[in-house]
Parts: structure tokens; C-alpha cells; sequence
């Protein structure tokens, strides 16, 4: 069988937007988050709080290109930008730094520099 993509509209708009910025401003990151977020949803990443704390430094920014849920606390100041959070997770990355859509990060840093993916 083929594999036909995302079916939810609005993850098949934000991954044409991701391909489009990536080849706009030759950033390879949004072009890696698109691949990852054209995944089937069962092999999306899904990054823990304590995940993100481990892998970052204070004042970074970090993309998941799946789920953040809420294992875990934060104790660094950082933005967080994913394709969804559950309530909790973004509850406790708002404490003490940013929770984002992937979208705003898009308009706030379209070239991706200090952007770090993890999963």
C-alpha cells in the first residue's frame, strides 16, 4: 500500500510550510521537521520534560517535530516549540520558559538558527 502522508488538514499545511521555508531560506531544519512530521503518527516522537532538560542548555530553543508530555520538570529557561502538548507539559515548560507552535517559531526565527531538534 501507498503511503499517502498525514491525513489531518492542518499537519499537511504546516509540513508544505515547512518544506517551503526550508527551501526559502536554505534551512535544513524546518526540511528535517517536515520529514519527521510526515511520519505516521505511531512513529512520531513523543519527548518527555525531562528529555528536553537533559538536551538543552539555558536560553535555547529545541523542536519537537511530535508530542511533548510531561514527565519530568524544567528547571532552565527554554523556548519549546512542538506539534502538540499535552495540557500538563505545557503548564510546566511555561513556568520557567516558552511554549510555542511550531508555527510561531517559523515566523520568529525563519532561517532556524540555535534551533535544535529533539526526539
Amino acid at each position: 500500500m501507498k503511503r499517502t502522508g498525514p491525513t489531518n488538514i492542518n499537519l499537511q499545511k504546516l509540513v508544505a510550510e515547512l518544506k517551503e521555508l526550508g527551501r526559502k531560506q536554505n534551512a535544513l531544519i524546518w526540511r528535517l521537521a517536515a520529514e519527521e512530521l510526515s511520519k505516521p503518527s505511531r512513529r512520531r516522537r513523543e519527548v518527555n520534560i525531562s528529555k528536553i532538560e537533559l538536551a538543552s542548555d539555558e536560553n535555547s530553543t529545541v523542536l519537537v517535530p511530535g508530542k511533548v508530555l510531561s514527565a519530568g520538570e524544567l528547571t532552565k529557561k527554554v523556548t519549546v516549540a512542538a506539534w502538540k502538548f499535552s495540557g500538563k507539559a505545557k503548564e510546566k515548560i511555561n513556568k520557567k520558559g516558552k511554549a510555542l507552535s511550531i508555527q510561531e517559531l517559523m515566523k520568529a526565527n525563519p532561517k532556524g538558527s540555535k534551533v535544535r531538534i529533539i526526539g
